[in-house]
């Protein structure tokens, strides 16, 4: 009943499983590409934060099976897709994985060396922290994990090359996007059909890698805190207030998808069925290997069965 109900009220959801996705999200990345043709000329991809996998996928279906299925491409001349996330994930075709941390300079070096010592086309991430429901606190989390994620594309992508990461709009969306604009000169906020107009989400679609002239890695967090305070002062914090009145920073964005499609936020009736059958549920395409709750639901279960053989002890006396 809970499955068939989640069914009717998340059309992405459902056609996720329909389809062999294994979250929705895939659609998000499908609808970006729709519009903004980011896979065009895509050899090398590295994907962010990518369990469950659902945006690897993506990227193999797209970029990887195509190739292979081609008569005219040689192995050599494959797309290479690197997978990174601190969790594991289950195995996808034309994928490797990758299991380290984001922000870690020794995890760009491991994936250009997948890339025999090429830099990619290509960087997506899907990331976001636990929610807490306190917009402005999600929102900082958020825009925090994405500059994260900035220390390893000023590693491993290419002048020119593309960068798609998740944000949380708020009041201090313009500052998040103005540190993106000291790297990318085209950054577009796009909102996919797939994510719901009830979300806060949206994606940076950051275009043409130009790093600043002269610009080195290791001070990457002291260019973007400037942005926060223009005027040098050290004593502020890494702000948007100055980007408004005089200096308001007005931010291109763009609803992306087929807009007379399917609406996320809309319910929608189940398939029908055969007489006398009822419609059965689909499971999840692949459920995680080592969900990061899986110690706690361990933990969980062992307190319930030490409780339970403490009641028998109880009644036995």
């Amino acid at each position: 009943m809970g499955k068939a109900s989640k069914d009717k009220r998340d059309i992405y959801y459902r056609k996720a499983k329909e389809e062999g996705w294994r979250a929705r999200s895939a659609f998000k990345l499908l609808q970006i590409d729709e519009e903004f043709n980011i896979f065009e000329g895509v050899k090398r991809v590295v994907d962010l934060c990518a369990a469950p996998g659902s945006w690897s996928q993506v990227l193999s279906r797209k970029l990887y099976l195509p190739a292979k299925l081609s008569a005219e491409s040689r192995d050599g001349d494959l797309p290479l897709i690197v997978a990174i996330d601190l969790q594991p994930m289950a195995p996808i075709d034309g994928v490797i994985q990758v299991q380290g941390d984001i922000t870690n300079a020794r995890t760009a070096e491991v994936v250009i060396k997948h890339f025999d010592g090429c830099k990619a086309d290509l960087v997506v991430c899907d990331g976001a922290p636990d929610v807490t429901g306190l917009h402005d606190m999600d929102e900082f989390v958020q825009s925090q994990l994405i500059l994260a994620a900035l220390t390893i594309v000023t590693h491993v992508l290419r002048v020119g090359g593309k960068f798609i990461a998740k944000i949380f709009r708020g009041k201090d969306t313009s500052l998040l996007y103005c540190q993106l604009k000291l790297f990318f000169p085209n950054v577009t906020f796009a909102k996919p059909k797939s994510s719901r107009n009830s979300s806060i989400e949206a994606f940076a679609v950051c275009e043409n890698y130009s790093p600043p002239e002269g610009f080195d890695e290791k001070d990457l967090y002291r260019l973007l805190e400037k942005v926060g305070t223009p005027s040098g002062s050290e004593d502020l914090d890494c702000s948007s207030a100055w980007l408004e009145g005089p200096n308001k920073v007005y931010i291109p964005f763009l609803a992306c998808g087929d807009l007379s499609g399917y609406d996320s936020d809309r319910s929608y009736p189940l398939p029908t069925v055969a007489e006398g059958t009822s419609y059965q549920s689909l499971d999840p395409v692949q459920p995680p290997i080592a969900p990061p709750y899986k110690t706690a639901l361990e933990l969980k279960k062992a307190s319930h069965h030490g409780i339970t053989d403490l009641e028998k002890l109880s009644l036995d006396i």
